[in-house]
């Protein structure tokens, strides 16, 4: 998914603030460079539905095609097509990410839905999204997640509900650099970032023999 539009109009969207927005300098300034380099940065107001529906049924099939993919059928796995990433959080249940407006994301799957049993519900201002990049960001999270983020195991693509310290999040790791996305709740999100913060401290000096 590419980078978000954020739209800086008139208008009540334009006064929104994001959960991190007090954080924003310090994240900045907590970057390192070079071969230990990690970086941590906000990316707020990212469209999230969350969906509920039998994947047999035609009303998935539907769901899918209106996604331009089909919903990922694995604990772990991932669909994506033009502004959208599907990622499975359940056997009948999946998270939305899009660039696009989530209002007119969610009439659309409420339309292909067409009155089937099922659920679409705009979550966008339940979470927001962290990124966490570079060399060093494995090494980071792996002081407090309790997965085996190793790529034999945990690769691009890949997304999982887990903890980072003590917080409950969605894990994705977008690509190989690697880069990782991380979406706690909102009420969660500046002690997750106080958090990773504190953790890439020690990639600003040498590393220890």
């Amino acid at each position: 998914m590419a980078e978000p539009m954020i739209d800086t109009g008139a208008g009540p969207v334009a006064l929104r603030t994001s959960p991190l927005a007090h954080l924003e300098e310090r994240m900045r300034a907590a970057g390192v460079t070079g071969a230990r380099g990690v970086a941590l940065a906000e990316w707020p107001f990212i469209t999230m539905v969350n969906l509920r529906v039998d994947p047999a049924s035609e009303a998935a099939d539907r769901i899918g095609k209106t996604l331009g993919a089909p919903l990922p059928q694995q604990c772990g796995s991932t669909t994506a097509s033009g502004p959208h990433t599907v990622v499975w959080l359940g056997p009948d249940e999946w998270l939305v990410l899009s660039q696009a407006d989530g209002t007119a994301v969610a009439a659309e799957l409420r339309q292909a839905l067409a009155g089937d049993p099922g659920s679409v519900v705009d979550v966008s201002a339940n979470r927001t999204t962290l990124e966490l990049s570079g060399p060093a960001a494995r090494q980071v999270l792996e002081k407090g997640c309790p997965l085996d983020l190793h790529p034999r195991a945990f690769g691009p693509g890949r997304a999982v509900s887990t903890t980072v310290g003590p917080v409950p999040v969605l894990l994705w790791q977008t690509d190989g650099r690697p880069t990782y996305r991380l979406f706690p709740r909102s009420s969660f999100a500046g002690h997750l970032a106080h958090w990773l913060i504190d953790a890439m401290s020690e990639y600003r000096g040498p590393e220890v023999p």
